[in-house]
C-alpha cells in the first residue's frame, strides 16, 4: 500500500492535519503523520515526533525557543535532512502540507529536498504572488488555502478535501519515460526557439533525451542544479540571456551560478551568447528610470525587453569568458555573427552591430574553442552546427 507524508505543524494546526490524513485513507491510502511544530505539544500524536527530526541534524530547540524565525528555521533543515531518507526507504510516496508563513517555510523546505517527480503538495496561505522562495527549483505544487488554516468551515473543508484528492491523484498516476536514453540539457527562449526547435531533432535522432529549460532566471537555476545531480551526459546552452538581467538588475537572473555545473561536472558543452542583446523587466511602466532613454522592446503587455549598450556587452562577454574558467577541454563557444535573437538581426529592434562586436570581442579572449558562423541564431546553418558540435564532443567522451 503506498502511503502519503501529511507533513504540518501539529501543535496549531493538528485538527486540520487529521481531516486531511482522514480523506487520505478513506481512498485507500496509507498515512505517515510528521510533526514540524515549534510551539505547544501536538494535538494529533503524530508518527514521526519534532524531537526525532531534530535529532537526526544533532539539534534542539531549547537554546532557540524564544526565536520563532530561528525555530522555524531549522525545523525546516531537520525536516529535509528526514524527508530524503524516508522517501529513499521506500516509506512514503508523496507529501502534502497545509500553512501558514511559517508552516509553509518549513515544509517547503523538506520539499525542496525531494527528487523532482516526488508528488509533492503545498496548501498555503501565502499560495499567490511570488512563491519561487517556496518552490526554488522544484516541482511544488502550490495550493492557495483561499481562508485561514484555522479550523474547519465549509470553506477550508471543501479546500483540503480536494488537495486531499490532489495528492492522491498524483501518486496515482503513471509516469511513462525512456530512462534508457542520455540526457541532454537545452536553453531556450522565445526569441531562440527556432534554433533549439532545429537542433532537438538532431539529437533526439543521434539517441539521447534533450529537456529544454526556459532561460527565465528559475529556468537556468533549475537546469544547473539538473546538471549538477549527475544526470546530464551533454550541454546545449545557446541561451545565456539571463547573465544580462544579472549584470542589468532585470527580473529573470539566474545568479552568479550560472554556467558553472556543467564546467564543474566536466561534461562536453556548447554555449553561444543567445538573446544577451537583452534584460527583461516586467510591464513597460516598471523598467527603471536609467533605462529609459535605451531601446525598449515590449515583448508582451508583461515582459519588457532593454537593450544592452556596447559597454555592457563587452562586460557580458568577460563574464561569459570567466566562467568558462571552470571548464577544461570538453566546451566549445558558438557566436551567431548576423544575430543573437530575433529581434537583433538586421532590420529589427534591436539591431546594434557596435554592442554585437563588443561582445563577440570579449567573449573571443577565452582560451576555449570559439567558433563563429556567418548567420543569425535561429538559421539552420547555426542550429545544425551546434547540434553536432555537441555530438562530436560527445562522441570524444
Amino acid at each position: 500500500m503506498k502511503a502519503i507524508a501529511v507533513l504540518g505543524t501539529f501543535d496549531t494546526k493538528g485538527d486540520e492535519l487529521e481531516f486531511v490524513a482522514q480523506k487520505i485513507r478513506a481512498q485507500g491510502f496509507a498515512v505517515l503523520t510528521i510533526d514540524v511544530g515549534t510551539g505547544g505539544p501536538p494535538r494529533i500524536t503524530p508518527d514521526v515526533t519534532r524531537d526525532q527530526l531534530l535529532a537526526s541534524i544533532e539539534a534542539d530547540l531549547k537554546p532557540i525557543a524564544g526565536d520563532r524565525g530561528a525555530c522555524v528555521t531549522l525545523m525546516g533543515r531537520a525536516a529535509a535532512a528526514v524527508l530524503p531518507k524516508l522517501a529513499a526507504e521506500g516509506r512514503i510516496d508523496a507529501v502534502v502540507s497545509l500553512g501558514g508563513g511559517g508552516g509553509t517555510s518549513i515544509a517547503t523546505a523538506a520539499m525542496r529536498a525531494l527528487p523532482i517527480g516526488f508528488p509533492k503538495l503545498m496548501v498555503s496561505t501565502v499560495a499567490s504572488g511570488d512563491t519561487s522562495a517556496y518552490i526554488g527549483t522544484k516541482d511544488i505544487l502550490m495550493m492557495p488555502s483561499v481562508v485561514d488554516v484555522a479550523g474547519l468551515n465549509r470553506i477550508s473543508q471543501l479546500v483540503f478535501t480536494r488537495a486531499a484528492g490532489a495528492i492522491c491523484g498524483m501518486v496515482q498516476a503513471e509516469v511513462e519515460s525512456d530512462a534508457a536514453k542520455p540526457i541532454i540539457v537545452a536553453s531556450m527562449f522565445g526569441n531562440t526557439t527556432k534554433c533549439i526547435e532545429i537542433a532537438k531533432p538532431i539529437l533526439d535522432d543521434a539517441g539521447y533525451e534533450v529537456l529544454v529549460f526556459h532561460a527565465t532566471g528559475i529556468g537556468g537555476r533549475a537546469m544547473e542544479d539538473l546538471i549538477a545531480s549527475g544526470m546530464v551526459a551533454g550541454v546545449l546552452d545557446i541561451t545565456t540571456t539571463e547573465l544580462a538581467d544579472e549584470l542589468l538588475g532585470g527580473i529573470m537572473s539566474a545568479g552568479p551560478n550560472r554556467l558553472e555545473a556543467a564546467g564543474k561536472a566536466g561534461l562536453p558543452t556548447v554555449i553561444a551568447p543567445g538573446c544577451l542583446d537583452m534584460a527583461n523587466f516586467g510591464p513597460r511602466n516598471t523598467v527603471p528610470d536609467r533605462y529609459r532613454s535605451r531601446l525598449i522592446y515590449e515583448h508582451n503587455p508583461d515582459n519588457t525587453l532593454v537593450r544592452t549598450t556596447p559597454e555592457e556587452s563587452a562586460r557580458l562577454g568577460r563574464t561569459l569568458a570567466d566562467r568558462l574558467g571552470c571548464y577544461g577541454d570538453n566546451v566549445t563557444v558558438m557566436i551567431p555573427t548576423k544575430a543573437i535573437s530575433v529581434i537583433s538581426a538586421k532590420g529589427q529592434p534591436f539591431y546594434d552591430p557596435r554592442a554585437d562586436a563588443a561582445l563577440f570581442e570579449s567573449i573571443g579572449k577565452t582560451d576555449k574553442p570559439v567558433i563563429r558562423i556567418e548567420c543569425e541564431i535561429n538559421d539552420e546553418a547555426f542550429a545544425s552546427a551546434a547540434a553536432n558540435e555537441l555530438l562530436r564532443r560527445l562522441a570524444s567522451v
